[in-house]
């Protein structure tokens, strides 16, 4: 499980907190390099990605916690489809806690140099973070890398998590179509390892999930 630290002017901004307990480890980092954390971006409300919010939360009462309007939804309780949504049925464990959003996202928001990418189909709200400085794109689950590079819906068996949690396979590739046109400089998500220069991986990994 990975969760990122973003460089912006006035601090950083961490993308997914992962399990509960990560959030040791997310503010050892920061404190390493010396800046402070000021908000904490959500891809999507799985519990591997929000655990670690509360106690984050807790050590860092005055951080923004933004998520797009559905994931928002989810963590309140709110496990409603909107209008037009595949009719599928949610997978993946989505944990109650405590913390809220502070504010929400939609797609082409920017958070600081992060341009919001709505990229649903491992989830309904899931998101995307593209920072336009250097072409870095955090996918979330839209991608995994680890146990092979796979568009979520895929199983991959050595890691097949991503693949088993995800909502519509479907929607989850056309969302990975258009985080590839964005033509990234490196890929990170939210399993496995950052791949550089990944269009060709990422051409394979959506032509595998069309068959």
């Amino acid at each position: 499980m990975n969760c990122y630290l973003v460089k912006e002017e006035d601090g950083f901004t961490v993308i997914d907190t992962g399990m509960a307990g990560m959030e040791k480890m997310i503010l050892k980092a920061a404190e390493e390099q010396g800046q402070s954390i000021r908000r904490v971006v959500l891809t999507h409300a799985h519990s591997d990605h929000i655990g670690g919010l509360d106690a984050l939360k807790k050590a860092l009462p005055n951080i923004a916690v933004i998520a797009s309007e559905q994931s928002a939804r989810f963590i309140a309780g709110d496990m409603s489809l909107e209008p037009g949504q595949a009719d599928a049925a949610l997978k993946g464990d989505f944990p109650s806690v405590e913390s809220r959003p502070t504010a929400t996202v939609k797609d082409n928001d920017m958070v600081g140099s992060l341009k919001v990418i709505a990229t649903p189909g491992h989830t309904p709200g899931h998101i995307s973070l593209y920072d336009e400085r250097d072409g870095s794109l955090v996918a979330g689950d839209a991608f995994q890398t680890l146990g092979g590079v796979a568009v979520a819906g895929v199983v991959r068996w050595l890691f097949p998590f991503p693949g088993k949690a995800t909502w519509h396979k479907a929607t989850a590739v056309q969302s990975a179509e258009k985080l590839l046109a964005l033509h990234p400089a490196r890929l990170a998500t939210g399993h496995g390892k950052i791949l550089e220069n990944p269009t060709a991986v990422m051409q394979k990994a959506i032509a595998e999930a069309k068959k």
